[in-house]
């Protein structure tokens, strides 16, 4: 496969397929499951954002819609849409942080009804790959409230490593909080799908 010298997002953005969702750019008609979700204060307890009102929902989707009309771009948002149901459970992002050394951020929140069901590993497993594989990164970063067990776990599922306690690095909610930060090199990834493989 032709690496690219350096990370460019493709426009447009080509879905992502994986055995249950689409990874796709988004929809304006998509407001209504984003606003679902996005305004679940269990969804976002350990998110920065959230919860949402309907205006803030309104304001992320025609941020993210406005993001994908330009190119080049640093990074990319995606919904994930599930296919047996045609609707948006959660979205994604990978986002450039340092171009010479080829490294991105990866983010990603979920519906709670679907939490539990390995969705949050899939979409991010397909987003990873396609980082390292199609896009050339070097190193892909993640995030998380030290508190939400059910996204270091993911991270640890993809074959990240945890890295570093970030104490009280971020004000959340008139509170700060401890981070978490997980990584994954493409030698990581590579050397771990060929472990798979055999």
């Amino acid at each position: 496969m032709t690496r690219r010298k350096r990370f460019e997002t493709p426009n447009p953005w080509p879905p992502l397929t994986t055995p249950r969702l689409i990874l796709r750019e988004f929809r304006e008609d998509d407001l209504g499951d984003l606003h679902a979700y996005g305004s679940d204060p269990e969804v976002t307890r350990f998110m920065t954002w959230g919860p949402n009102t309907p205006g803030e929902s309104r304001q992320f989707l025609d941020r993210k819609l406005t993001e994908q009309a330009v190119w080049p771009r640093p990074g990319v948002s995606l919904a994930a849409e599930l296919i047996a149901e045609r609707s948006v459970i959660g979205a994604l992002e990978l986002r450039l942080v340092d171009a010479v050394h080829r490294t991105a951020e990866l983010g990603y929140s979920f519906a709670r009804a679907h939490w539990g069901h390995g969705y949050g590993a899939e979409a991010a497993g397909a987003l990873i790959r396609h980082g390292f594989e199609t896009l050339g990164l070097h190193r892909i970063v993640a995030t998380c409230d030290i508190r939400n067990t059910g996204s270091w776990r993911v991270m640890e599922k993809l074959g990240m490593r945890r890295e570093a306690l970030l104490r009280k690095d971020k004000r959340v909610r008139r509170r700060w909080r401890d981070t978490y930060l997980y990584a994954i090199l493409a030698s990581d990834w590579r050397a771990r799908h060929n472990r798979l493989r055999s």
